[in-house]
């Protein structure tokens, strides 16, 4: 018997189990003879099944409009070119473009050159979407107004992979691209929603030129601590007109909290992370 354990009858339990209060992950899960407990089996299938059910979950872009449209908002609802979830599943490549039909959408739309075109994309996970990207919407909107920067209509798109929103942004001729997307399904967060922001977006844009926010949900950074640090990376890609690699998220550094916003963007000097 491992000094790290204690026999309760058949069942071995780790004496590191108290951790478990403080994480969401894995550990001390105790043993029976060789095996995993019946229960942590258990636990463990039901968590594959919901990161199974996140990942073909149907996005209902309509319900998103909707609540969109509520707080004034508009939306576009776009495809991308793989035609189904499966297709999307097997072609990656599909994802990040966007179909013709919506290409030819967007490319027509008569008010473009907005300063950010924020794109909410079902990705790996429509549940993340679904319950993450509207809160998180709502505490980004007043940093936006703070920064005096205008809004594109929100892009709804389905079967999206990230660079998708290089397309969309380049058809609307956005100066900066947001992407609110699904991440890929862990087993013990099923629901968590990323962020990805492109300055300058087009089709030959590199992951590397993106900077990304990841675990966006209740459970990990939450809505308010998620749109402060993208609106700290919006400021920062709107001054130095770049983002990526080279624009690092220094959100927490004391020191660089007061910034004032280039007046040739929106006209007014603004503190907006005092």
């Amino acid at each position: 018997m491992s000094g790290n354990e204690i026999i309760t009858g058949v069942l071995h339990r780790n004496s590191w189990a108290v951790l478990r209060q403080f994480t969401a992950a894995r550990i001390a899960l105790g043993r029976t003879g060789a095996s995993l407990p019946t229960e942590e089996l258990l636990k463990f299938g039901l968590a594959h099944a919901q990161a199974r059910d996140a990942v073909h979950q149907p996005f209902i872009s309509e319900d998103l409009a909707n609540q969109l449209a509520d707080s004034g908002l508009q939306t576009l609802i776009v495809n991308s070119a793989a035609p189904d979830r499966a297709t999307y599943l097997r072609r990656p490549d599909l994802g990040r473009k966007l179909s013709s039909q919506s290409r030819e959408q967007l490319c027509a739309w008569p008010d473009k050159q907005a300063d950010i075109l924020l794109v909410i994309g079902d990705g790996l996970s429509s549940k993340a979407v679904h319950r993450q990207a509207i809160p998180l919407v709502m505490a980004l909107r007043p940093y936006l107004q703070t920064l005096g920067l205008s809004l594109a209509p929100i892009v709804l798109a389905h079967q999206s992979r990230v660079a998708l929103g290089d397309d969309a942004g380049e058809c609307l001729q956005a100066k900066a691209v947001v992407m609110l997307i699904g991440e890929r399904p862990g087993l013990s967060s099923p629901d968590s929603l990323g962020i990805y922001m492109t300055w300058g977006p087009n089709t030959r844009r590199l992951e590397s030129e993106r900077n990304c926010i990841s675990n966006i949900r209740p459970e990990g950074l939450d809505y308010p601590q998620a749109a402060f640090k993208l609106a700290w990376l919006l400021e920062q890609s709107f001054q130095r007109r770049l983002s990526g690699v080279q624009l690092k998220d220094e959100s927490d550094n004391p020191a660089l909290h007061v910034r004032v916003t280039p007046t040739d963007l929106t006209g007014n000097h603004v503190r907006i992370l005092s």
